[in-house]
């Protein structure tokens, strides 16, 4: 799960980084509203953790121009301000919880687990499932029927990702992106050589899904009948 924190405070921002990526996750900061907007826009994140006052531009304004574009990502609105109008004002723009400064770093937690069970549609008991297939999120296991196989990092990322989107296509880009992340050298042919690891282990498992390839633009999901 790829996390994205917009807050003008550095030294927050690299503590909620920190406690974030000890959970498992991996988390991306940037500091003013012009930014963050870009970032949250680009549809790589699972979650966004958005400050109100930012340079810029406000989280509040952010907000309303992120969902006015069609944007879905669950947003959690960090505040310093415990006013209701506030938290109204946050919700009415978009929010999907309002968080007050300061809070417990176990309540933050708390509250992006919940957002982000929320998102994940298909996601049963933390675990994601697409065709025969179950990912497990604690143990990094893939299982199909009575089978399993234990993924890495980095092919479990990918095959969230892949199993999140289905038979939707996923660019090569947005993998590079959300799995390697943005100050990444990696290139398209680690993408290719994580994606056969991945079919190897179909195979093992028997599964009927398929990692389809689209040439010259990325992957899919497909249940063979």
């Amino acid at each position: 799960m790829r996390i994205l924190i917009v807050e003008d405070e550095v030294r927050l921002a690299h503590t909620l980084a920190d406690l974030l990526k000890r959970q498992g996750y991996t988390a991306d900061e940037c500091h003013d509203g012009v930014s963050g907007l870009d970032n949250a826009s680009s549809g790589i994140y699972d979650l966004v953790l958005l400050d109100a006052m930012l340079p810029g531009m406000d989280g509040f304004t952010l907000l309303r121009r992120l969902r006015s574009d069609g944007h879905t990502v669950p947003v959690l609105m960090l505040t310093a301000r415990s006013d209701v109008t506030d938290r109204v004002h946050g919700l009415d723009s978009g929010a999907d919880y309002y968080l007050t400064k300061p809070f417990e770093p176990q309540e933050l937690l708390a509250c992006v687990r919940l957002l982000l069970r929320r998102g994940g549609e298909t996601r049963l008991d933390d675990a994601l499932t697409y065709g025969d297939l179950r990912l497990e999120s604690g143990t990094f296991t893939l299982n199909c029927q009575e089978r399993s196989v234990r993924l890495s990092r980095r092919e479990y990322d990918l095959m969230e990702l892949l199993m999140r989107n289905g038979s939707q296509i996923v660019t090569k880009e947005q993998l590079l992106l959300k799995v390697w992340g943005y100050d990444s050298d990696a290139e398209d042919n680690n993408v290719e050589v994580y994606i056969s690891f991945l079919r190897r282990k179909l195979t093992h498992l028997h599964s009927a899904v398929r990692i389809k390839t689209i040439r010259m633009v990325g992957y899919c999901l497909e249940v063979e009948s």
